[in-house]
């Protein structure tokens, strides 16, 4: 099957739909298909044409939202190029600029799109109206996701049941929505493939002792991920044990802000802020901790959530629809509902190291069902269905069974 992939987030941006459309490429291409990419050049206003033209970068202009950049919707220099792939299938990961391109390259070429909805944009709307207007900015998004989402959209992916939820009960979605979580390359976190050395670095360049017991955080450091519930609530396990240290993996425009809380709350020294890592060191980092914890409520899924997990990691997670089906209690992790919730789980595993191994090994197993070789090939039965057309009798059966695998793989069963 020959793919066409269309982006406005890939590497070398560092985030989770950029790793996981990388994730999806890759087990894609090990399954045999030929995979090519239309994204946004993320450094230059000009067109980039890379590995034998399979990768087009369309030139865009930033936006102020992190690293993101805004293309046109109708690049001439690439229409030419994607005519030549001789596409299969049009999958897209945006609902903006390359977004709107693939929905014209698709109508354009008669070629069946499929579209995987990654983001709750509701939950981000404070970035463009800096708190006004909040309420009419959310109808919009509303508005504009169910104008991307049209008849234009033969099939559609969500990575879990809150987003399915999103489109079918508040947005009244009427065509199919598929549930699958996004896989990750699971091997590249697993203790074994940890470079010992790296993480003794790590430990000299922190001042992390063996006894420490380390709760980590990797993601963008940004109001909507909830670090300051993290180390406020630190102070208190600091009080209780003074080993216990929360390491702050990644960049974002709250950082600054952040530190200034944590001296603010005089913990400073039990809270690491490392600043941006590259993807292939964030191993390591996950090698180093004890636990893994995240208190954001604006997650379709969170993939740093499935990599805690292959590193034999339990996870302390906020009880939202992101992570309960992730995460079972005394099982692999725990899910806390408050404040009070939170701080007691994390005494329980500060006091217990033999429990965090134990619910860690576990975690492990767990995150074998989020392979990028199950995602890729779950995708693929996506294609098959958008290729295939709904009309007869064969296609429904084959939309039946690809029901029953989504719903055993989100159950876990």
């Amino acid at each position: 099957m020959r793919i066409g992939i269309f982006t406005d987030t890939y590497s070398p941006h560092i985030n989770g739909v950029a790793t996981s459309i990388l994730m999806l490429e890759n087990a894609l291409r090990k399954l045999g298909h030929k995979v090519f990419i239309v994204t946004v050049n993320p450094d230059e206003l000009s067109y980039d044409f890379e590995n034998s033209d399979r990768i087009i970068r369309i030139p865009g202009i930033p936006t102020g939202i992190y690293d993101y950049r805004l293309s046109g919707i109708y690049p001439i220099k690439a229409v030419n190029k994607i005519k030549e792939w001789n596409l299969d299938i049009i999958h897209s990961h945006t609902e903006f600029g390359i977004g709107t391109f693939a929905r014209i390259m698709a109508k354009q070429l008669d070629i069946p799109l499929v579209h995987t909805y990654h983001t709750m944009y509701e939950d981000y709307i404070h970035y463009i109206t800096k708190g006004y207007f909040d309420k009419p900015g959310k109808k919009i998004v509303e508005y504009i996701t169910k104008f991307y989402c049209d008849k234009t959209t033969k099939e559609l992916i969500v990575p879990t049941k809150k987003t399915y939820d999103l489109f079918k009960e508040k947005y009244k979605f009427d065509r199919n929505v598929h549930i699958i979580p996004t896989g990750i390359e699971i091997e590249h976190f697993y203790t074994e493939n940890s470079d010992k050395h790296n993480q003794d670095v790590i430990r000299m360049k922190y001042h992390i002792e063996k006894d420490d017991f380390i709760i980590l955080f990797v993601g963008r450091i940004a109001e909507e991920k909830s670090i300051d519930f993290l180390i406020e609530n630190h102070v208190s396990l600091v009080h209780k044990n003074k080993k216990a240290k929360l390491l702050i993996v990644g960049d974002g425009p709250d950082r600054e802000q952040l530190m200034n809380l944590s001296k603010k709350l005089k913990i400073q020294d039990n809270v690491i802020f490392t600043g941006k890592v590259p993807w292939r060191e964030i191993t390591d980092y996950y090698n180093v901790a004890d636990v893994f914890t995240t208190a954001s409520h604006t997650e379709t899924q969170g993939l740093t959530v499935v990599e805690a997990m292959a590193a034999s990691l339990p996870v302390v997670a906020l009880d939202d629809e992101a992570f309960n089906t992730i995460i079972i209690n005394d099982l692999n992790g725990y899910l806390f509902k408050d404040k009070k919730g939170y701080r007691s789980v994390m005494e329980k595993l500060i006091d217990n190291k033999d429990l965090c191994i134990e619910l860690g090994n576990q975690a492990r197993v767990n995150s074998d069902s989020y392979s990028s070789k199950y995602y890729a090939e779950r995708v693929i039965d996506v294609y098959k269905i958008a290729l295939e057309g709904r009309e007869d009798n064969e296609s429904r059966s084959f939309f039946d069974k690809a029901k029953d695998v989504v719903r055993r793989g989100f159950h876990g069963k």
